[in-house]
């Protein structure tokens, strides 16, 4: 018996890595009695005869779950935004963010296509930045030459299961290719009359990138809260955890409440507009949701 990671899922054959090696494993009827799906990146316990016939006899609980791409236990999501073509939407990055702590991963941002601003421009975008990292994010900045984005990359992704997530069309699929050049992963171009690019991928894999393991689908095609309640939904914005600790009331929602910390942290400008705004926009969306039965 030995114990290793679902690496590749494909035709009912789970790829396990253990010890530097790869075994191939079917699941044992017991899972589809208990209605388990072995998912990349489960920790599993597995019993082989040689590389070709293993059976997988038991999944480890998981940390985390994402359902695009199926995958557990992801350790971090490298949010691809770039700076331009599309330009840099906090909207659409606060609710990545969201997303991602709701289900306990780390976020790293990335801007890429730096290069291709003005200079008042870089100025904007790097002040975005600056108020990302003061609320606890990291972030890096990098130019629309690939190479140079992986390089900045690399020392984020050791030791760690990541999965690339972000903008449509901001070279998601140009960054994993670069970092691994066999993937040749289909780049689709942007459809300018969308401004969003064509999804090109099919199973999840694995894939080693210097000391880590990437997912080879981007993550998060659905954007919407579906599993957030909206007394969970301040907890996602990490200024406003610190601002809430005065609040007057536990279990503030920052809304319509009286002396509310987060409230005045805004007016005075401690924390930004928009971000309140975005806050506020998630919190009206959650509760407008159509109960699931």
């Amino acid at each position: 018996m030995a114990e290793g990671k679902i690496i590749k899922a494909l035709s009912g054959f789970y790829y396990v890595l253990s010890e530097g090696q790869i075994t191939q494993c079917r699941g044992r009827g017991v899972f589809r009695k208990n209605k388990v799906t072995p998912l990349v990146g489960d920790y599993v316990e597995f019993q082989a005869e040689n590389e070709t016939e293993g059976y997988i006899l038991k999944v480890f609980e998981r940390k985390n779950e994402l359902v695009r791409p199926p995958i557990a236990n992801v350790d971090q999501a490298i949010l691809v935004f770039s700076a331009r073509e599309p330009d840099f939407s906090t909207g659409l990055l606060d609710r990545f963010l969201v997303l991602v702590e709701s289900k306990e991963i780390d976020p790293l941002i990335c801007i890429t296509k730096m290069d291709l601003l003005k200079q008042d421009e870089i100025q904007e975008v790097e002040k975005y930045a600056e108020q990302y990292r003061s609320f606890g994010y990291e972030v890096v900045a990098t130019s629309s030459k690939t190479e140079e984005g992986i390089e900045e990359l690399a020392p984020y992704m050791r030791d760690k299961t990541s999965v690339f997530a972000g903008q449509s069309g901001v070279g998601k699929s140009s960054l994993l290719n670069v970092i691994k050049p066999e993937l040749e992963l289909k780049t689709a171009m942007i459809s300018s009359h969308l401004g969003r690019g064509k999804h090109t991928t099919r199973h999840v894999e694995l894939i080693h990138i210097g000391d880590g393991l990437v997912a080879d689908t981007p993550g998060f095609s659905s954007l919407e809260f579906t599993d957030i309640e909206v007394e969970d939904l301040p907890h996602y914005f990490p200024e406003m955890v610190e601002a809430s600790e005065q609040c007057k009331f536990r279990g503030c929602l920052h809304i319509n409440e009286p002396k509310c910390a987060v409230k005045k942290a805004v007016e005075t400008g401690d924390i930004p507009g928009y971000r309140y705004d975005h806050y506020l926009t998630f919190h009206q969306e959650i509760k407008d949701r159509k109960p699931r039965y």
